[in-house]
């Protein structure tokens, strides 16, 4: 095996799908899988690469210094890919240090330790830090996000990632750490944490419950399909110019309202509804502070110098979507009742 990879965050909703990408991509590789295993960490995920011989999971909290370096120390790493953070806006709102922990402290942790470890020889290695197109602010009706774009972020959770992502760039300037940074737009796709968006209201409609729908509904947003991050991860892992950042979106915008509207007509399709009758679970509500109006991404520069796009439509990749949770009722009964914390100690704890 020629490289030992370190990803961070690798049970949660998209750093599953890039583990198992590199796992199966790179059999090559040893790809360490580090989750703290909170809310949104789940196992299940990765069930079907759990044995594999390049595969190795370690439970860990990236606030933990001690056990950061002891890991990198152990394991030597080559490369590391950082997705772990406490990432959803509203639980910002309500608890703001512990995203500053785990998304500034984490972080810096995860920088010391490689810095520490690649201090004679930064030949080949690579810090690659996953961002979010928040860190940006706000958007009117018009213009998009490049890479830039001064950073101007309104809620507790944009900014700890812009804290982290100005982290990242010292630490590469001040000790020269070979790195590369993405910011990227709203994910969905399989295996997400039914906290946001898109599963949500899957997972609503199906049971008859409200869609709550924040404000007039018009907050726009660009979206992107898991499995097309994952794959320009890979390419801006591998291809990506050291120092640089990169913006991954979907090339698509959508109003939430619209968005909601579009999932309402697929399920009633899919549980053989008259059309529009799920559309009547739509309850507007107060909408929450600091609400971003508007976000769209110009992913050019990907596109452009790694020949990445995404692979499907936004309508496609939410048919895709719709199908996976209707077909895996089993994943989201687990993860709502929170029986899926009982696999780890099912799987590692006792071995």
């Amino acid at each position: 095996m020629n490289k030992t990879l370190l990803i961070t965050g690798g049970a949660g909703f998209i750093g599953s799908h890039v583990v198992r990408l590199f796992v199966t991509k790179y059999p090559e590789y040893k790809i360490v899988n580090l989750d703290a295993l909170t809310y949104a960490g789940n196992l299940e995920n990765l069930k079907d690469i759990q044995d594999a011989p390049n595969y190795i999971f370690e439970k860990a909290d990236i606030t933990d210094a001690a056990h950061i370096n002891r890991l990198f120390e152990q394991y030597k790493f080559d490369g590391v890919i950082h997705l772990a953070a406490e990432s959803h806006v509203d639980r910002s709102i309500l608890d703001p240090n512990a995203f500053i922990q785990t998304n500034v402290m984490g972080t810096a942790n995860l920088l010391n330790a490689a810095r520490t470890l690649w201090k004679d020889n930064m030949d080949g290695k690579r810090f690659y830090h996953v961002s979010t197109d928040e860190v940006y602010g706000s958007l009117g009706e018009e213009g998009f996000f490049l890479e830039t774009t001064p950073y101007d972020p309104q809620s507790p959770y944009s900014a700890s990632k812009a804290a982290s992502d100005h982290l990242v760039r010292a630490y590469g300037n001040t000790y020269h750490m070979p790195f590369v940074i993405t910011n990227c737009s709203n994910n969905y796709g399989p295996n997400h944490f039914p906290e946001k968006l898109v599963p949500l209201f899957i997972n609503n409609i199906r049971n008859n419950k409200p869609l709550p729908v924040y404000g007039d509904g018009k907050y726009t947003r660009d979206w992107l399909y898991v499995i097309d991050h994952a794959r320009a991860i890979d390419m801006v892992f591998h291809g990506g110019r050291n120092g640089e950042t990169y913006n991954i979106g979907g090339f698509n915008e959508w109003q939430n309202i619209e968005l909601v509207k579009l999932l309402c007509k697929e399920m009633d399709s899919r549980l053989g509804r008259q059309p529009g009758e799920s559309e009547k679970l739509i309850a507007y509500i107060k909408d929450r502070p600091g609400h971003d109006r508007r976000y769209a991404i110009d992913a050019s520069k990907i596109n452009k110098e790694l020949g990445w796009y995404p692979s499907v439509t936004f309508e496609e990749g939410l048919s895709k979507t719709i199908d996976w949770y209707m077909e895996n009722q089993e994943w989201l009964d687990h993860v709502t009742s929170g029986n899926y914390k009982n696999y780890y100690e099912t799987q590692y704890t006792h071995r």
